[in-house]
């Protein structure tokens, strides 16, 4: 870890352990624009970069302050902590479980330490609101820099280690990728961020116009179809609003049209995915491929996972032996924990948009800016639902899915407080009516008996 490194943790240490609640994912927001996976701390087979030590700083901070989640563990939280038990426990059944332990250990820390300390942080609607206004602001420095990257073919952040100086050429277009391990997973912070500041326009103005010109610098920046086109169904899912009330008749056709396509087609209708090229240079026919092998080899990964997927395709990758490029979030999971593993990240995303659902069909009130806001954290977490097609988070781009997350929490939680006000104040005035009937039922038959 060099100075630089070592100051701005200590810098975002010390603010992470004493500002206000409200401010507190700052830090851990700043720790992820704006600091490489190189600048770590090495603990014998351990890896705690910046990113990690800070989310150890927050544990020290929820402890020291006893801060606590609002009300009570919901849905959402006890199936994170059913995804990383399971991420745990399947990782003694492979083949070095001790290696995968380590590894596993790394997933459900990076995952549960992010998703919980964010729910602490964000406890309501206002709360999740000033996170989506801070993030606009962390985001437009960032873009510029991605912008200088593609304009000069130099990346600023190659100081820090972990990213290329010179940024990668691919179709003869520079496809800056700032601080992540990736372009795909720069242009998909641009991208699954674009709904939250679209989401701010009616509130928030001057701040959702800076953060919608910064994600998408970011997204173009990154000249890579996948971020273009989580862009895209982002904005899709947002135009939805003025039919959410016909999602569910909407989800009946999608299916339907799905299943006529798989009839129709010759390959099967996932192979739609090889023909999306925005840029020129894509390579998603690899995308529909690896879901094809991951369906002929189920057999090898359904139980626990695997640690050997050289032997789906006929290529591999220079940084693994044993592995292709497993390019999809759900596989990959499949692929560390087996189907169970897959299916309760998918359990997940499901119990997220049954949320949003929730929050919006109840009867509060809360104004209309603020129940589009809601379904704005509803498009973003289908943004990343649909970006899990076609890329794995295996860098710091993954705190902005765990901050959807949270503040699909914060908001839900708030649209139907008010409804269980208004349940428990209806409960106590009909038991209070009964109770006085019972008293007056009580003394008639006293007098009844005195007579």
């Amino acid at each position: 870890m060099n100075i630089t490194a070592i100051v701005f943790l200590m810098i975002n240490g010390g603010l992470l352990l004493t500002i206000p609640r409200r401010w507190a994912a700052l830090p851990l927001l700043v720790g992820a624009c704006y600091m490489t996976l190189e600048q770590r701390i090495e603990l014998g087979p351990f890896n705690f970069p910046v990113l990690r030590i800070l989310l150890a700083a927050g544990f020290v901070r929820v402890i020291i302050r006893s801060e606590r989640l609002s009300g009570r563990m919901n849905g959402l939280d006890w199936l994170m902590v059913s995804w990383a038990a399971w991420a745990l426990i399947s990782s003694l059944f492979h083949s070095d479980p001790f290696a995968a332990l380590v590894n596993r250990l790394g997933l459900v820390y990076n995952g549960c330490g992010i998703y919980f300390l964010l729910r602490i942080f964000c406890q309501s609607l206002d709360d999740a609101v000033k996170l989506c206004r801070i993030t606009a602001i962390l985001l437009i420095p960032l873009s510029i820099e991605m912008l200088s990257e593609k304009l000069t073919g130099h990346n600023l952040f190659s100081a820090l280690g972990g990213v290329p100086e010179t940024p990668d050429l691919r179709g003869g277009k520079i496809r800056a990728q700032g601080p992540f391990a990736h372009s795909i997973l720069a242009g998909t912070v641009g991208a699954v961020c674009l709904p939250l500041m679209i989401g701010l326009w009616q509130k928030h103005r001057k701040t959702s116009i800076a953060g919608i010109m910064a994600c998408i610098a970011i997204v173009l920046s990154s000249s890579s179809s996948g971020p273009i086109m989580s862009a895209l169904l982002a904005i899709g899912a947002l135009l939805m609003w003025n039919w959410r009330h016909h999602m569910q008749v909407i989800r009946r056709f999608a299916i339907l049209g799905y299943i006529g396509l798989d009839v129709v087609m010759k390959a099967p209708a996932y192979y739609l995915v090889a023909r999306i090229d925005l840029t020129g240079s894509s390579t998603s026919w690899h995308r529909a491929a690896l879901i094809e092998a991951a369906f002929e080899h189920l057999s090898e990964w359904w139980l626990v996972g695997t640690d050997f997927t050289r032997h789906w395709l006929a290529y591999g990758v220079p940084w693994s032996e044993n592995h292709i490029d497993i390019t999809n979030h759900y596989l990959a999971m499949g692929v560390n924990g087996g189907l169970l593993l897959m299916l309760l990240l998918i359990a997940i995303l499901v119990k997220g948009f049954s949320f949003v659902g929730q929050a919006l069909r109840q009867e509060t009130d809360l104004p209309s800016e603020s129940r589009f806001m809601i379904w704005a954290f509803g498009a973003s977490l289908f943004s990343h639902a649909a970006t899990f097609i076609s890329v794995s988070y295996f860098d710091q781009s993954v705190v902005f899915l765990y901050l959807t997350l949270a503040a699909i929490c914060a908001g839900s939680a708030q649209a139907m407080q008010p409804l269980v006000g208004k349940d428990y104040q209806d409960n106590r005035t009909v038991q209070s009516k009964v109770e006085h009937r019972w008293k007056q039922w009580e003394t008639g038959r006293k007098r009844t008996l005195t007579d």
